[in-house]
């Protein structure tokens, strides 16, 4: 991580640059854009292209290609929905799939597709609903009316409606989206060409992967019209050319206060990384043990594997004296600049020392509510699916702003679709995960705290862990469904030791959550909210806000850096590819590729690298050209960008993509999905 320490470096000589920014589409600097590359988007191609993106649910940015609901999107953002659809006869993790006809696609049980169709700012009304409220009773208040206006905009199960918090409370708007819920999988490479390079690879260029993978939605049985999509180029973009990514950053932290950074330094990052050690190397002990369990296990191992090297980078990056250094000053000078103001100065009247103090109350809290409620004690699908059908009947007979958020009306669609799926759940993983976090549960809180006491009684971790996944009877989607329907009076009755369990660890679980929420999350929110409205007193609106796993533009251009004197390309080739294999993984490359060799130039570009700003959640995302058309598909970043999450730093952080010629020439020449191609190409502008 040296290489992401060194840039890091950089930041106290540098100023914000151009291609710095994760624009909401209503705030995009179109005139900056201008300046820069001599082109602005009008608001009319920001309409095409916001409509043309997708936002897909479990975390991950997609887009529309076609007129008939073709969606782009990368593999590793479907893993588990190739996973669900696979078995030990028919592996299509190992093999790919490629549908030949629209009546082949697969439904993906776990995948929602959102389209981003309205945003509203909605400001007003949230600041009118917490107006001289404080702690518990504001975060009570700002969620009742979340709920409230939630409710109102969804009319339908099709329409799904967010409040989104915009400059750390400075802001709120809200988002309507039609929701697809029936999305099939239509093409999948190999997971080995998708993760080409394995964990060395990750986070690092040159790259030479092919993580791509096509979705259609689905409704009333038919391909779904998408009169807004994002064509494909006729012309493949170049080094040097300007480039646009349109997707979901999942979340940053530029404007969280240094206080909130010292504690994900000390506090928050140790923690997730002990964790996740530990995860891998329980899963990579479990998946040597049958090839059934690598089967089941591969996909998870991945996107563990490719956390923890993420938040790694994270922590070195806070680490590094520079950054906190950066963020002091700029904290300093906002907080000289509201103390010349006194009307300022009284609204932010202790803010930065309330949420230092949050903090403070956090540091000893954070295991047991991670344990207890965030589900760091329970890893398992099947608890989650019974926790949910508890929690269901005792929060949907309470009027809607009274709720946990999470069962508000707005979001049963989501909560029907998780508890109603159908999706195989591997009973030797599910022990595994079970057993692990219940041995963590034990050795995070102590043998004998009364919580772990009534989890564990007498039984051992791995012992009871069985107990309780062969005994369930929640896999079946008809025992899952009576449960719902049934409401209380049938998740009270119900002897299903899974849901015995989520019974008995409710009470306390949700005791944990409300301590986090009324003495944690209450102050941040709150002094946040103050912050940020001095911040945007002081500096304006014309900066962007912190990603929020919401719709975001940024802008580029195709480039490669300097690394220790020498010149990183930013685009790679076949010929790269086919150069790197050597036969073992994570270097073996499919039958299919090698086979292809003599049908695709040599010279056909693979992968590139790019300026845009993006962080995790900007997977999926589309890379369009200034005419709007696809030139490229963002699935990654490189190594000194796993600081992005707090500064941007533009000499060296790149974002990483398939390019659009070669994502075009393998889905023709190596898998011959000709039908896809043709599609693509028919959407093509004339």
């Amino acid at each position: 991580m040296y290489r992401l320490l060194l840039a890091l470096g950089l930041l106290l000589s540098l100023s914000a640059r151009a291609e710095e920014g994760m624009w909401t589409y209503d705030a995009f600097p179109s005139e900056a854009v201008k300046r820069a590359y001599g082109f602005a988007p009008t608001q009319a191609w920001l309409n095409q292209v916001r409509l043309g993106s997708v936002r897909l649910a479990g975390g991950c940015s997609a887009s529309f290609v076609s007129p008939q609901g073709l969606v782009m999107t990368n593999h590793h953002c479907i893993r588990g929905c190739v996973e669900d659809l696979s078995s030990p006869r028919k592996d299509l993790l190992a093999t790919g799939f490629v549908a030949p006809e629209p009546k082949d696609e697969l439904r993906c049980p776990k995948v929602e597709a959102n389209q981003l169709v309205e945003m509203t700012d909605i400001t007003a009304r949230m600041n009118a609903a917490t107006q001289g409220l404080s702690g518990a009773a504001f975060n009570t208040g700002l969620k009742a009316e979340m709920a409230k206006v939630e409710a109102a905009c969804a009319t339908g199960p099709e329409v799904r409606c967010d409040v989104v918090t915009l400059f750390n409370g400075g802001k709120y708007h809200l988002y309507k989206y039609r929701r697809f819920q029936d999305v099939r999988l239509a093409f999948a490479p190999e997971f080995p060409m998708a993760s080409f390079g394995g964990d060395p690879d990750n986070f690092n260029f040159p790259r030479y992967g092919y993580d791509v993978a096509f979705l259609r939605v689905w409704e009333n049985g038919q391909p779904a019209q998408s009169p807004h999509y994002l064509p494909w180029a006729k012309q493949s973009v170049k080094e040097g050319e300007l480039v646009f990514v349109s997707g979901h950053p999942g979340g940053t932290e530029r404007k969280s206060s240094v206080a909130e950074l010292e504690f994900q330094r000390d506090v928050a990052l140790p923690y997730t990384l002990l964790h996740l050690s530990e995860l891998r190397g329980m899963l990579r002990e479990f998946s040597s043990g049958s090839p059934e369990r690598l089967r089941t296990t591969r996909a998870r191992l991945r996107s563990v594997e490719n956390g923890l090297k993420a938040l790694r980078g994270r922590h070195q990056a806070l680490a590094d004296p520079s950054l906190l250094s950066l963020k002091r000053k700029e904290e300093a000078a906002l907080r000289a600049r509201v103390t010349a103001n006194p009307k300022l100065k009284a609204s932010t009247a202790g803010a930065w020392e309330e949420v230092a103090k949050a903090l403070q109350v956090y540091r000893p809290m954070l295991p047991e509510y991670r344990m207890k409620e965030a589900g760091d004690g329970f890893q398992s699908e099947l608890f989650t699916l019974a926790r949910h059908l508890v929690r269901a009947a005792e929060e949907l007979p309470k009027p809607n702003a009274e709720r946990l958020r999470e069962y508000t009306d707005a979001q049963l669609p989501t909560l029907r679709q998780q508890l109603l799926r159908e999706a195989p759940i591997p009973e030797e993983l599910e022990v595994a995960t079970l057993a692990f976090s219940l041995n963590r549960l034990r050795e995070t809180l102590g043998a004998d705290e009364p919580f772990v006491q009534a989890v564990l009684g007498r039984e051992a971790p791995a012992e009871l862990a069985r107990a309780l996944v062969t005994g369930s009877k929640l896999r079946d989607v008809k025992v899952r469904q009576a449960l719902l329907e049934g409401g209380k009076a049938a998740v009270e009755a119900s002897e299903d030791p899974m849901v015995v369990l989520a019974r008995k660890v409710d009470a306390a679980a949700r005791a944990a959550r409300k301590r986090y929420e009324d003495t944690v999350e209450a102050v941040l929110k709150r002094s946040n909210e103050r912050i940020a409205q001095a911040h945007l007193a002081v500096y304006g609106t014309t900066g962007y806000p912190d990603a929020t796993f919401t719709l975001r533009l940024s802008y580029g251009a195709v480039k490669g850096w300097e690394e220790n004197g020498r010149a990183v390309a930013p685009l790679t080739t076949f010929a790269g590819a086919w150069a790197r294999h050597t036969g073992k993984e994570p270097f073996r490359l499919p039958d299919s590729w090698l086979a292809a060799q003599g049908k695709v130039p040599q010279e056909t570009p693979l992968d590139m690298a790019t300026t845009n700003d993006i962080i995790g959640g900007n997977s999926g995302s589309p890379v369009v050209n200034r005419d709007g058309h696809v030139v490229g598909l963002i699935f990654d970043s490189n190594l000194h960008s796993l600081g992005a999450r707090y500064a941007y730093v533009p000499q060296t952080h790149r974002a990483v993509a398939v390019h659009g010629a070669g994502l075009l020439a393998a889905l023709e020449h190596v898998y011959a999905a000709q039908r896809l191609v043709e599609e693509l190409r028919a959407a093509q502008p004339r």
